[in-house]
């Protein structure tokens, strides 16, 4: 983006704010009465409410990469080079699984909003207790059978006989906390439902302190191996599971939860996989077609793969920003949608969109002028530092076009339409880029075409997602249809 359009952007956004924090309340607004930590979002300032919404939320996405680091840095440093080979092997696996339910977790909180925002308290509370009972359930049912199928799935994954044991193990006690992790994202979705992502932020930080605390007991104190770092995972998410159950079921929340009512309602679950399973379902593709990706970035040598692995770790400067405001906009323009404010809910989702290409462009700037510092922190090595500042100088300069992708998406998904985000994700950034990609490759086999493969994709997902949130905007069906 040119300067110039940048400055107008960053003067539409300071009017919007200004005019935003002035405003008077909009006329509906949840009929339940506010608690100490829910949010009604269908009233107050949008741009003020939306700012304070994400902030946790930016905050839980740094602590879950927090998660994943601190489990490989113990591996690799203090079992070594096998040990993180293991638990590479298993990754791809967990990394589905738990995205399928994250997908899911995002039904229940745009459902429970809704219902919220229409001040439908019964069916809230209906929603409320189908989404934690699935949550649980489906996470012993993977559980388990995560359990019996871990030896198949490592030999069909070729693991190597001395890091096969290794991993099979660590696979099944990863999977004994699914219940935990699983049922954690449900009620986290449940509680950012009523406009409240400290709770779960503060959960995931408590979680995170006591992963490093308990991998360095299993790992190092009690040299349980590779199994302690799963274990540690075991320990931490129930944690956080117990910090918002109690939540749930003590606090003043619009929905508290009781134990006796934690059942399945067809029609409460029914919405909810509606809306969830396609989320999930999207992400689970985009997951397997990125091994596709992964595939074409390894045959360029080591020093490119070595490239890209500490690009995508860069990119997290702008990607995670960009996502916690996809995830605000989802509870607010559930809320909003639920209670009859579409006007508000539309505001809403253009002041994220100006938000994020602000926030994209200025970030992408600095990176492209001193990203080189940013890349020796992860990779010292003056090849890899190059070839990485090659790649974001091709993508970074329109990173704020998936802006436009992120936003628009979340925002149809609070309308209670997820159905059309995913066919455009799975058509632009599973079948369409994986087609560029081959093509791309088969002319010019490279770390710049792999790279120029992003930008085109991006650009041709946020255009289908574009047209499908102006489709939506101007359709009047009900969503209790």
């Amino acid at each position: 983006m040119h300067p110039k359009t940048a400055l107008i952007a960053a003067f539409i956004l300071t009017r919007e704010f200004v005019s935003d924090c002035i405003m008077k309340p909009a006329k509906n607004s949840m009929s339940s009465s506010r608690k100490r930590r829910s949010v009604d979002l269908t009233t107050g300032p949008i741009a003020l409410n939306i700012f304070l919404f994400a902030l946790p939320l930016l905050g839980s996405s740094l602590v879950q990469q927090l998660y994943n680091t601190v489990d490989l840095l113990f591996a690799g440093n203090v079992l070594g080079t096998h040990a993180a080979a293991a638990m590479g092997i298993s990754s791809l696996l967990i990394t589905c699984f738990v995205g399928l339910f994250t997908g899911i977790s995002v039904g229940s909180n745009v459902v429970v909003a809704r219902f919220l925002g229409a001040g439908e308290a019964a069916n809230a509370d209906r929603a409320v207790h189908s989404a934690v009972a699935f949550g649980l359930w489906g996470g012993v049912f993977l559980g388990c059978a995560g359990w019996v199928f871990a030896p198949l799935y490592t030999s069909l994954m070729g693991a190597s006989p001395d890091i096969a044991a290794e991993a099979v193990l660590y696979l099944r006690v990863y999977f004994l906390s699914l219940p935990a992790v699983i049922g954690y994202n449900m009620c986290a979705g449940i509680i950012r439902a009523y406009g409240d992502s400290r709770t779960p932020f503060y959960a995931q930080c408590i979680g995170g302190l006591a992963n490093v605390l308990f991998n360095a007991v299993f790992m190092v104190g009690f040299g349980m191996g590779l199994a302690g770092a799963a274990w540690a995972t075991f320990v931490a998410q129930g944690i956080a599971l117990c910090f918002v159950l109690a939540h749930l079921i003590y606090a003043d929340v619009p929905c508290r939860l009781c134990r006796v009512k934690i059942k399945l309602h067809a029609d409460a679950l029914g919405k909810i996989l509606k809306i969830g399973l396609p989320a999930g379902l999207q992400f689970l593709v985009i997951t397997l077609s990125n091994v596709f990706v992964q595939f074409q970035i390894d045959t360029l040598g080591t020093q490119s793969i070595a490239a890209f692995t500490t690009y995508f770790k860069v990119e997290l400067i702008l990607y995670l920003p960009i996502v916690a405001l996809g995830q605000a906009i989802t509870t607010f323009v559930g809320q909003n949608s639920g209670a009859g404010c579409v006007d508000r809910a539309r505001k809403g989702t253009r002041l994220c969109i100006v938000v994020g290409i602000v926030l994209a462009c200025i970030a992408s700037m600095l990176l492209l002028a001193q990203g080189r510092w940013v890349f020796w922190i992860f990779n010292q090595d003056e090849g890899v530092i190059g070839a990485g500042m090659s790649i974001i100088s091709v993508t970074f300069p329109f990173y704020w076009v998936y802006v436009i992708l992120e936003i628009c998406s979340a925002s149809l998904r609070g309308r209670g339409n997820a159905f059309a985000p995913m066919v455009v994700i799975l058509v632009a950034l599973c079948v369409f880029r994986s087609l560029l990609l081959a093509w791309v490759m088969s002319v010019d086999p490279s770390l710049g075409s792999i790279a120029l493969v992003y930008p085109v994709s991006w650009a041709f997902a946020a255009a289908g997602m574009a047209a499908c949130y102006f489709f939506s905007i101007r359709s009047s069906t009900s969503w209790h249809n």
